[in-house]
């Protein structure tokens, strides 16, 4: 009995112990769908901080585990899973690819969330909803795919600049583009030489993802560079499982479907003769074999024979684009998983001779170490091409003014142009031939090159440490380096010079015309900490990062231009005795302090915090530091009690924010450090500092501080009906202060008529919408739609003083260098000081009738009125169908109101355009009616030639079929694809989407065909 008894007792004793004994639990984490192993993978015991993540392998253990413990498996972009653990020795989790777009991953400022616990305005494109067909640069992935977000290039250049304003942008003359982020590294706004546009650096077959931060809870992370948005590129990464392969080529056909509508040689050799009769025998060319007859099929007047030349045809080609692209995907020793690339794009032009060829290069390792507490991200991106650019303005404007009855070649044996008809004449005061009229638009094509190289790398490594002595706590380190190389060199090779003495031989002025060469590196540090608390009660998680930022850019280069010796025929380099290597050297350095706070109460309940001080090198030392700080609170209403149970709500996530953020960048206005007096080598009419002969004051202003923008924020996300629709919808308002801007300067009080200032302030508001809709969707057969739309409206409220300051952008084609636009006080930013147009009774204006508006019969500044040219709606709307291996896509875009300023029809609409000055030259105008005599002040400034820039663009059309088993273990994708294929609009000009509002010897958008083929395997 007392055996049993002791017994019984030791099993009490051991009882505790048994029912809490640790035990431990090792598996494999996989993508469920594919197989394959998930490295990265957060394993985490609910309620506690025990918790590890999953190796290369997808493998994992866990110790100290206890009957009923809740296991939870996390991984970005996947369905977060749970186990309860009831003594498992071994298990196998799949995880499922989350389809809901609010478990999308977006990359933020110095990290990532999941979009559904993002508390700021983002907007996340991934590739699935690209712009499909020929890409060239970056930025046409993105058109018209996001709220807000409006991309205009500068015309249909295979490198043509884009101009991206989120949200309107908010300076008037500092920069307005947003930030960009490339893999962690924030790129430089200033383009290389020859480089029109910066996105072009990277490949867009290497993209994966677009997240764009609009509002300042979501950017003032980023400090001085955020007032504009940020636009954060991520590219694709590697893989853990197999290799894996793709290759792509495509073949693009474009057209220059959009002309300018002027007189063909008929119609205009009839305008003379009834209009200008004493000028018919300035029409066409003298017959040289003398045999005209009387055959009416022989277009001919008073012995000269008329042409009938389409001189836009003579400049524009049926551009041919390839692009090919082969990428590879593995795991190095089963390690490191990496992805390398490689791209060719050889681009045509719609101009003849305008040509782009890109090399790019990439590759990215994201390997993990010491346990998996190390993580390092390393990219590395290079990119080589060149270009051949053309005189756009005189290619285009030769081309529209040209007389159409004049030939494209000339037939004279002793044509000292190379073959090309040119007009001439004898000036008796040079004792030289003299160009007579425009310039042949094709010798100006043919008898010029100039081609610009750049050679371009952008890298960075990333060190991302979780403390084995503190796995709550990691250091993140990110070094990163944009450096290019440009090679700039102009010549000519024919009639490029104005004068040619018979006695110096035939050819004008051959040789090098301008020459330059350009490094720019530019380099970027970022350090940080990051602490991480998840808990088990009210306060769920928390974490808190603060660190140090540094970047320096670097602009070295020189410049070297030639001209013309008339003695000696020959082109000489110009020589500046105070800069004799023509160099400048321009350096920016930014430094920062940041800091950031997120809060998650009861999984519902999501509150940001951030603060950053920015200094920079562009301001004086007692203004040189602005402060930043936003808050952000997000609601998870779907989370809540009383909609646990409903069958529609998926998601519904409602979001508070408000934020400061900081301009400093008007480099691009004015030039740098104009905060501070520098002087610069000038000619003999400068100041002069004792013992220089040759140095002028620079204009600065040393009170010169940072603009500063506040923006408040309000938004819903939504999901409803299994995510069947889905989207979201923001209200902002921002106001700016201290605008940077270039103003004028009081006469006698400056070293200069304009310089820059912080002038007063704008504010602005607007809303914006995004849906996706999936009415059908399963194995067969699926169908989406999505679309956009955007408004926003800005206004200058205070100009210290002034009631208007001169837009730069806004130039008139006219020779007289004024512009059109102001910002003024109390009306949008951008918009035209215009006349009012009197028309007659049938609506057609009457030429120098304008409205006065005060009534003292004289017309002047005073009877001006101010017309928004900007738009303020923009929207964009597509479908994607796929049934079977058929998949169909269509993407739309445009915009309503704004106003376009139709210069052609200012400049080659009047009558008295015909009539050559000093010259025998006749020059073309608009086909049809001429509706003015003369092109002088002030008709140029009638509100008559603004139009409405409304339009709808068909951005693309893409028909795809897959072949399955093709190729062993791969897949086989064949598409067709149209481009631009049409455009919707009353505007009778050329194209109305253009970003400064004035349409003027515009590059036309070409119409695009292209075939494709895209492999895996």
């Amino acid at each position: 009995m007392k055996t049993l008894y002791n017994k019984f007792l030791l099993l009490l004793l051991m009882l505790p112990a048994t029912l809490l004994a640790q035990s431990k639990l090792s598996g494999i984490v996989t993508d469920k769908k594919l197989g394959e192993p998930l490295p990265g993978v957060n394993v985490l015991v609910k309620g506690t901080t025990n918790g590890v993540s999953t190796g290369f392998d997808g493998s994992f253990t866990l110790t100290n585990l206890k009957q009923g413990d809740i296991i939870t498996f996390s991984y970005l972009g996947f369905t977060e899973e749970a186990i309860t653990f009831t003594g498992q020795n071994n298990i196998t989790v799949g995880l499922q690819e989350s389809s809901s777009k609010l478990d999308e991953v977006v990359v933020i400022g110095y990290g990532s969330v999941k979009k559904k616990d993002a508390t700021g305005s983002v907007d996340l494109i991934t590739s699935k909803d690209f712009n499909k067909g020929p890409v060239v640069s970056v930025d046409q992935l993105l058109t018209g795919k996001a709220p807000g977000v409006r991309i205009t290039t500068a015309g249909g250049a295979p490198d043509s600049a884009p101009n991206i304003r989120i949200r309107g942008g908010s300076s008037l003359s500092a920069q307005n583009n947003p930030l960009i982020v490339i893999d962690g590294v924030p790129i430089d706004l200033v383009n290389a030489a020859g480089n029109g546009n910066p996105l072009s650096l990277v490949n867009p077959n290497d993209i994966e993802t677009f997240s764009i931060l609009k509002d300042a809870s979501a950017t003032a992370i980023y400090g001085s560079r955020a007032s504009n948005g940020i636009i954060i590129i991520t590219t694709k990464k590697g893989t853990s499982g197999k290799p894996e392969f793709n290759f792509s080529s495509s073949v693009a056909i474009g057209n220059a479907r959009d002309r300018v509508k002027m007189m063909g040689g008929p119609e205009f050799a009839e305008f003379v003769r009834n209009n200008f009769p004493t000028l018919t025998n300035n029409l066409g060319i003298d017959d040289p074999s003398n045999t005209l007859t009387d055959d009416p099929s022989t277009p001919q007047i008073e012995g000269r024979i008329l042409y009938d030349t389409n001189w836009q045809d003579a400049i524009y080609q049926n551009s041919v684009t390839s692009d090919n692209h082969f990428s590879a995907r593995a795991n190095l020793f089963k390690k490191i998983p990496f992805r390398a690339s490689v791209g060719y794009t050889n681009a045509e032009g719609l101009v003849r001779t305008n040509e782009f060829e890109r090399v790019t290069t990439s590759l990215k390792m994201n390997p993990t170490l010491l346990d998996n507490h190390l993580k390092i991200d390393f990219n590395a991106k290079g990119q080589w091409s060149e270009k051949n650019t053309i005189d756009e303005g005189g290619i285009f404007g030769g081309a529209i003014n040209m007389d159409p009855t004049k030939p494209v070649y000339a037939s004279s044996p002793n044509n000292i142009f190379g073959g090309y008809y040119q007009g001439y004449r004898f000036d008796t005061g040079l004792n030289a031939y003299t160009l007579d009229g425009p310039t042949n638009p094709l010798a100006i094509i043919e008898q010029r090159k100039r081609p610009e190289e750049i050679k371009k790398v952008l890298g960075n490594v990333e060190f991302d440490y979780k403390l084995h002595f503190f796995p709550d706590l990691r250091a993140v380190l990110n070094l990163g380096i944009e450096a290019s190389r440009s090679n700039i060199k102009e010549e000519y090779f024919g009639n490029a010079i104005q004068t040619y003495r018979p006695q110096s031989g035939g050819i004008f002025n051959p040789g090098v015309n301008y020459s330059e060469r350009q490094h720019i590196t530019n380099k970027t540090m970022d350090g940080y900490l990051v602490y991480t608390k998840e808990l088990n009660g009210f306060l769920k998680k928390f974490d808190i990062q603060g660190g140090y930022s540094y970047q320096n850019f670097k602009n070295d280069g020189n410049q070297t231009r030639y001209q013309y010796n008339a003695t000696t025929g020959l082109r000489e380099v110009v020589i500046n005795a105070q800069n004799p290597t023509n160099r400048y050297y321009n350096v920016l350095n930014l430094q920062s302090f940041f800091g950031r706070a997120n809060i998650d109460l009861a999984n519902k309940y999501l509150f940001t915090f951030s603060y950053r001080a920015d200094g920079s090198s562009l301001f004086r030392e007692n203004k040189r530091w602005g402060y930043f700080p936003s808050a952000a609170f997000a609601w998870k209403i779907n989370d809540e009690s009383f909609l646990k149970e409903n069958k529609i709500v998926d998601n519904l996530k409602l979001r508070f924010g408000w934020g400061k953020t900081g301009q400093q960048d008007i480099t691009g206005a004015v030039g740098y450090y104009p905060s501070v007096p520098l002087f610069s080598a000038a000619g003999s009419s400068s100041q002069y500092l004792p013992g220089f002969n040759s140095y002028s004051a620079l204009p600065f202003d040393p009170n010169l501080t940072w603009e500063k923008t506040t923006t408040y924020n309000v938004g819903l996300d939504f999901g409803l009906f299994k995510d069947i629709i889905s989207g979201s919808v923001d209200l902002y308002k921002r106001k700016t202060d201290d605008l940077l801007a270039r103003v004028q300067a009081s006469p006698g009080q400056s070293l200069t008529n304009e310089f820059v200032s912080n002038v007063g302030s704008t504010e602005g508001e607007g809303a914006e919408a995004s849906l996706s809709i999936k009415p059908i969707s399963n194995d067969n057969f699926t169908w989406e739609l999505n679309g956009n739309l955007a408004f926003n409206h800005s206004e200058v409220t205070d100009l210290k003083g002034r009631s208007s300051v001169s837009a730069d952008e806004s130039g008139l084609p006219i020779g007289t260098g004024v512009r059109l636009a102001r910002h003024a006080v109390g009306f949008q930013p951008y918009s035209a000081w215009v006349f009012e147009q009197i028309y007659d009774s049938n609506g057609k204006p009457i030429e120098g009738a304008f409205v006065d508006r005060n009534n003292d019969n004289v017309i002047n500044d005073e009877d001006r009125v101010y017309r928004a040219m900007r738009p303020n709606w923009t929207f964009g709307f597509g479908t994607t169908v796929t049934y079977k291996n058929i998949d169909l896509t269509a993407s739309f875009r445009g915009q309503v109101g704004g106003l376009t300023y139709n210069a052609r029809a200012m400049q080659s609409g009047n009558a008295n355009q015909v009539v050559p000055v000093n010259s025998n030259a006749l020059t073309n105008i608009l086909s049809g009616e001429t509706l003015f005599q003369d092109n002088n002040d002030p008709r140029y400034f009638s509100d008559y030639f603004l139009e409405d820039a409304s339009f709808l663009r068909c951005e693309n059309i893409t028909l795809g079929y897959k072949v399955n088993n093709a190729i062993k273990n791969g897949s086989l994708r064949l598409y067709v694809a149209a481009n631009n294929l049409f455009l919707v609009t009353k505007y009778s000009g050329q194209d109305p989407e253009n970003f400064n509002a004035i349409d003027n010897n515009f590059y036309p958008r070409p119409q695009v065909y292209s075939f494709g083929v895209n492999v895996n395997f």
